[in-house]
């Protein structure tokens, strides 16, 4: 896996590396001056370990024995790169937008799962004027949250960008498109919660929730085991996006993130990119066996 993203990111970044350079005033020759002292592979390394084990930059620089400087403009330049590549869903083949993503579940006829997931942060500045924003109505803590898409065995399809831990899990849906491009878009199925409920009826029923509850008190029997029944008939299904989260949430960057808030965008889309790389990578090998 190191040496495809090597052959796949190397020339990327070497390429913006030199756009940096030739768009700033220069008294200098463009390949004179200091050499770098971290090579592509370094840098790519050293992102990665960030990112699974959570190492702090001035840890790392001990071990690549550069300052720590190097260290976070390396990890800055990588760590975009990775979150732009999308999610593999073969080889060679990757879903980077939502509405590739949509077209991909209407041609394979895949059913998808969506659910948000919250990340904490540290809280805002005090006397920011948008700091109450970020704390969670679920977990009542700082948090950032991203939407997830997984097929019906858990593999991931799409990692939103992050929004402030404040905002719905529909209303996030809502600003991403999602209503816009499954109305107008393929027959596709999508499970979701009940935190996502309305969005069936804006869909043409392609977003399917769990069951409404029609007896609010006093409830026979009957209909307590048939509701229970379906919400279990659904719970079962929907789960596998949870595992999806799960492996996602065994990287330490996402655990808890310290650095800074605007970063976590690129960190979740860039750790879910590299997971449905090796979830690919399994099933094909286990294909192959």
């Amino acid at each position: 896996m190191i040496a495809e993203l090597v052959a796949e990111l190397g020339p990327l970044w070497h390429e913006r590396h030199q756009a940096r350079l030739a768009s700033r005033p220069r008294k200098r020759a463009l390949v004179a001056g200091a050499k770098h002292r971290l090579v592509f592979v370094d840098r790519l390394l050293a992102t990665l370990v960030h990112l699974r084990h959570g190492a702090t930059h001035d840890v790392l620089a001990c071990w690549f024995n550069v300052d720590r400087s190097t260290i976070t403009r390396a990890i800055g330049e990588v760590r975009p790169l990775l979150a732009e590549r999308g999610c593999t869903v073969s080889p060679g083949v990757r879903l980077q937008t939502l509405t590739e993503v949509v077209d991909y579940l209407g041609t394979s006829g895949t059913t998808g799962i969506i659910d948000g997931t919250e990340i904490r942060v540290r809280r805002p500045a005090v006397g920011r004027k948008d700091r109450d924003k970020f704390i969670s109505g679920k977990s009542k803590q700082n948090a950032v949250k991203a939407m997830v898409l997984t097929d019906g065995d858990g593999r991931m399809l799409f990692c939103s960008p992050t929004r402030p831990g404040s905002c719905a899990d529909i209303t996030h849906a809502r600003q991403l498109g999602l209503v816009k491009l499954l109305a107008d878009g393929p027959a596709v199925e999508i499970l979701a919660d009940a935190g996502y409920q309305g969005l069936g009826a804006q869909t043409g029923g392609r977003v399917v929730t769990p069951p409404h509850r029609k007896f609010k008190k006093n409830a026979p029997d009957w209909y307590e085991e048939m509701h229970e029944r379906q919400r279990n008939a659904h719970s079962s299904r929907r789960i596998r996006v949870e595992h999806g989260i799960a492996h996602m949430k065994n990287w330490r960057a996402l655990a808890r993130h310290l650095g800074r808030r605007e970063h976590m965008s690129d960190i979740v889309q860039a750790v879910a990119s590299l997971l449905s790389h090796q979830q690919t990578a399994d099933l094909t090998s286990a294909r192959q066996m």
